[in-house]
C-alpha cells in the first residue's frame, strides 16, 4: 500500500516553516525528518508513524488509540502507528506532529552521510 497522499499534504502543511526539515522515503512512507531524525511520516500501511521519547511509548499507548510499531515481531519503543480515523482533523493530527517534532528536535542533528559509493571507493584506493 502506498503512503496517503493527503496525510502527507497535512502534515506538510503543519510543518511549513521547521527548521531543518525535508523528506524521505522510509518505511514504505514518507517521513519528515528534523535535524536529520525522523519526526512523523505518512506510512506506507495507511496512518502515521511518530517517532515519540521511547519513555513515553508506554503512557502514549495506554492513554491513546496509538499502536506499538512492529518490526520483524518486534516492538519498537519509541515508535508508534496512528490509524488515519484516528488523525481526520487539524487537532487530531498536530497532536501527533507536536510529539513527533518535539522528539526529533531533542535529540542531535545528523550530519549528511556520504555516499557509501564515494567512502567504499576512497577506502580501497592505494
Amino acid at each position: 500500500m502506498a503512503y496517503d497522499e493527503e496525510i502527507a499534504d497535512r502534515l506538510r502543511e503543519l510543518l511549513e516553516g521547521q527548521r531543518g526539515l525535508s523528506e524521505m522515503k522510509m518505511f514504505g512512507g514518507l517521513a519528515f525528518l528534523i535535524g536529520g531524525n525522523m519526526a512523523i511520516a505518512a506510512s506506507g500501511e495507511g496512518g502515521l508513524l511518530v517517532r515519540v521519547d521511547p519513555e513515553e511509548s508506554d503512557k502514549l499507548l495506554a492513554s491513546t488509540k496509538a499502536e506499538p510499531m512492529e518490526m520483524r515481531g518486534r516492538e519498537m519503543r519509541g515508535w508508534l502507528r496512528v490509524k488515519a480515523q484516528h488523525v481526520r482533523t487539524k487537532q487530531q493530527l498536530k497532536k501527533w506532529v507536536d510529539l513527533g517534532t518535539a522528539y526529533a528536535k531533542s535529540l542531535p542533528p545528523k550530519t549528511k552521510r556520504l555516499d557509501s559509493r564515494a567512502s567504499l571507493l576512497r577506502s580501497s584506493s592505494p
